[in-house]
């Protein structure tokens, strides 16, 4: 009999667990709509190309089947790790991405900050349509501007430079400037729109805060170091921890279409390269398998920052 009220009452809480989970279904049906599509495209081009991962560890040709081909082992890791480019693209990597960071990540801060203090509307309002539009230029119409500007016969940057100095120079064909060109155009693409997490944090300060400021008679500048800054500091944090763990994960198609062989020496990245050799030359199993190292050593770079963070200033992902 005892037995018989304890299933029952498992039947019953299970019952009424399948009833809330129907009405509170019922309740939110459109926001499930809503995060369906975003659901489905993550299942499509995210977790189910995860099989692929397969290839890594197999000798791989186009035409075989997909699980088919002859067991490796790590033959294509080693052959990436062993290889004479293995160190000019991991410094590459690193370094595009630390001074991408360096520049790229403070001056949206200080945008948000100088857009906050500013009191008409209406300028602010514009200010930050136009530094929002440059991110909705396609990838190839920026690099093609920077071709065209940096021509080397008929650029308009080069003609100035040519002008103020009388020196013939061709920016994108020398190694040294390819960096500065690319961090250059990475900042302003992006200062607008990365600064938008920024202004949407500023929001969230108290304004009884600045009150007591005016009361104490503190000013702009120290309103903004001793509150606005601290205030904004998690959101700070929290965007650098992510940053950093993308360290390894420099984009190759705004380089694609910048660099060539006399510049590979500074430009040439490891998704480059895998571009080069696991798609054009068409060796799938060495791509996947450098993609995978690429993959693990981000997140494991991320766990580590993320560590890190939470132990010196107690602000973290997790």
């Amino acid at each position: 009999m005892k037995m018989d009220a304890i299933t029952g009452a498992q039947a019953k809480h299970g019952q009424t667990k399948t009833a809330k989970w129907v009405t509170h279904f019922s309740k939110n049906k459109y926001l499930y709509a809503l995060l369906l599509p975003g659901t489905i495209y993550l299942l499509i081009f995210d977790y189910i190309p995860l099989a692929g991962l397969v290839l890594a560890f197999k000798d791989f040709s186009p035409g075989d089947s997909f699980f088919g081909g002859e067991w490796v082992g790590l033959k294509w890791f080693n052959e990436f790790f062993n290889s004479i480019y293995f160190f000019r693209l991991l410094k590459n990597t690193i370094l595009l991405h630390l001074y991408d960071l360096l520049w790229g990540f403070p001056i949206p801060i200080v945008f948000a900050l100088l857009l906050h203090e500013l009191r008409r509307q209406y300028f602010k309002r514009f200010v930050q349509t136009v530094s929002y539009f440059p991110h909705f230029i396609s990838t190839v119409i920026i690099a093609g501007l920077i071709v065209n500007f940096l021509s080397p016969t008929d650029g308009i940057i080069t003609r100035l430079i040519h002008a103020l100095t009388g020196s013939e120079t061709n920016l994108l064909g020398d190694q040294g400037w390819f960096r500065t060109i690319y961090v250059i155009s990475n900042v302003w693409a992006s200062f607008g729109w990365n600064s938008i997490i920024y202004l949407a944090a500023l929001t969230a300060v108290d304004v009884h805060l600045y009150e007591a400021a005016d009361m104490e008679g503190a000013g702009r500048w120290k309103k903004m170091t001793s509150i606005t800054l601290p205030s904004i500091m998690p959101t700070i944090v929290t965007l650098l921890i992510l940053n950093m763990g993308k360290l390894l994960s420099v984009g190759y198609e705004k380089i694609i279409l910048l660099y060539n062989p006399g510049t590979y020496e500074t430009a040439d990245v490891i998704s480059t390269y895998v571009y080069r050799r696991g798609l054009l030359g068409a060796d799938y199993s060495f791509g996947v398998a450098v993609g995978l190292f690429n993959s693990v050593a981000s997140f494991l770079i991320l766990i580590l920052i993320n560590y890190i963070s939470k132990r010196v200033n107690n602000v973290s992902l997790w």
